[in-house]
């Protein structure tokens, strides 16, 4: 998807993730500035990566302690390498009822995504609380100057559940596996934190002239 501006054009890149992906904490902090940087138009797409890994049978760290280890340090590593706060692991899993994902659904109907999701990150891995606990959730949607009440009252409606289903069956359809993923204007795919650079690369080098 490109969108003509004067002579030229902004790339759209999406991006689909799940609060709850430890891995996605990285992107959410970095993934705007570089997109701005590079003249293109980042799109926020919430989806339940849960349930297309449960799907696949795909459980990445459950039972596998070694795993688990390497994982927080390379966040921390990875943190450290680009100025991002780390304070050691935090509470895991998270969003047992996907709550905080569905608000992130509305969010992205009403054009404040961006910054709910960082939010809920910062409370997640710099507070280590739940932001998909109700009293950290409402304290999250407070701070940002919004109702709520109002709010989780609708992410729990039909209308966002249903918007928050149709967003994961598009990630099914993209073969999307795992958060954080990028999807370029031509359905190309990149997977992972260590993937941003490329997808951004992509996107500008295959833009074409409105």
């Amino acid at each position: 998807m490109q969108k003509a501006m004067g002579g030229g054009t902004v790339c759209r890149l999406e991006f689909f993730f799940f609060i709850g992906s430890t891995y996605s904490y990285l992107s959410v902090s970095r993934a705007s500035e570089l997109a701005t940087r590079s003249g293109a138009e980042l799109v926020w797409r919430p989806f339940s990566v849960r349930t297309l890994m449960r799907e696949q049978n795909n459980v990445p760290f459950a039972g596998k302690p070694s795993k688990t280890r390497y994982m927080w340090r390379d966040l921390e590593r990875r943190a450290m390498r680009f100025g991002v706060p780390f304070r050691g692991a935090p509470p895991y899993p998270i969003d047992a009822d996907e709550l905080a994902n569905r608000v992130a659904t509305l969010a992205a109907d009403e054009g404040w995504c961006e910054q709910f999701t960082r939010a809920a990150y910062a409370a997640w891995f710099e507070a280590h609380r739940d932001p998909g606990q109700s009293q950290v959730l409402y304290e999250i949607v407070s701070a940002l100057g919004r109702d709520p009440q109002a709010c989780v009252a609708r992410a729990n409606e039909e209308p966002v559940r249903a918007s928050y289903a149709r967003a994961t069956d598009r990630a099914r359809e993209l073969g999307i596996f795992g958060s954080p993923t990028f999807v370029a204007a031509d359905g190309e795919i990149f997977w992972g934190d260590d993937r941003l650079e490329d997808a951004i690369d992509w996107t500008r080098c295959h833009a074409t002239k409105g």
